[in-house]
């Protein structure tokens, strides 16, 4: 079954408020509590030989030197090759247990280890490549389930960079070119793994000129936020508390709720009228929490938008 037909209305279990649960290392809820729920979602090309900002940020977030950080490479083109530059990097930055995750193939994605190995991190980062490629992989497999489990239950810190984050949404952009101006039917989308479960992510997003490309994938769904993330540039979501902007870039929001369009009238590669979008441009170095952004006109659009991309969403599995 292609993952773009799934029904969304299969059943779901949210993380939230299990305070009697267990982790995936016997230890009680209580300790899960007090970590938190964190995405950190990288528009690519992160700097991993100088300043090291995302990747420093990473470390921290997952719990320092003694943290247990798993990489995902499976959407690499050149899976070793990755994982031998991403493992330099994190053990420079002190990280002592640092492994890559053998989720080669859809069969691996079943195995039993593999699962525990993904219920047991503390940090788990998903590579560049193919996010086509990735989501064929974990689409609807036990190692997908754990993913989530990982994050909602065991509060695992997931980041991801290009198509590491483009698969953290729901919706994803599978492929499209560099469009010029909004067209119809211009971008194929897929489901991917669903952790960000209001938006759609977009990346190297200002370096490749995808502004056009995210507007023409929210013509068709503007029911969902667009995010565009730029080169080495991350946004941090905090669940239920905040966003953060670290890097070099910006970060692009895009929310197309109150948005007028003739799309539906239109023939596929038509131009599209889009009126009433919002826009809204976050610089790296900014934190928006929802309790901290103001109530004016312009704000208040903020705020929903952020209290969007933090709201959770559904565990699956």
């Amino acid at each position: 079954m292609k993952r773009r037909h799934f029904l969304e209305g299969m059943a779901a279990t949210v993380g939230a408020g299990t305070g009697l649960a267990v982790s995936a290392m016997g230890l009680p809820a209580l300790a899960q509590s007090l970590k938190i729920s964190r995405l950190v979602i990288v528009g690519g090309a992160e700097d991993r030989l100088q300043d090291r900002i995302i990747l420093r940020k990473f470390v921290d977030y997952c719990g320092g030197s003694q943290a247990r950080i798993r990489v995902i490479t499976a959407a690499s083109g050149d899976p070793q090759a990755v994982w031998k530059s991403y493992q330099q990097v994190f053990k420079s930055l002190g990280v002592e247990d640092v492994q890559r995750l053998a989720l080669d193939d859809r069969d691996s994605a079943h195995a039993q280890p593999l699962q525990s190995e993904i219920l047991q991190a503390d940090g788990i980062f998903m590579s560049g490549g193919d996010q086509s490629k990735l989501m064929d992989t974990l689409w609807d497999t036990p190692s997908y389930q754990s993913l989530h489990q990982s994050f909602y239950l065991n509060r695992c810190c997931i980041g991801g960079t290009s198509a590491g984050a483009a698969v953290m949404s729901r919706h994803m952009i599978a492929q499209g070119p560099a469009l010029l101006r909004p067209s119809k039917e211009a971008v194929e989308t897929d489901i991917g793994l669903g952790l960000l479960s209001q938006a759609v992510v977009d990346q190297h997003f200002s370096e490749r000129r995808r502004l056009a490309r995210l507007l023409s994938t929210l013509a068709v769904r503007p029911d969902l936020l667009g995010v565009g993330i730029d080169e080495d540039t991350a946004l941090v979501i905090e669940k239920g508390e905040a966003l953060e902007v670290i890097g070099k870039g910006t970060v692009t929001l895009i929310d197309p709720s109150d948005m007028r369009s003739n799309v539906n009238e239109l023939d596929p590669l038509e131009q599209i009228e889009m009126l009433g979008v919002q826009l809204h441009v976050l610089p790296a170095g900014h934190r928006y929490s929802v309790n901290s952004v103001g109530l004016t006109s312009s704000s208040a659009a903020l705020r929903r938008a952020i209290q969007r991309l933090v709201a959770e969403g559904p565990m699956r599995g």
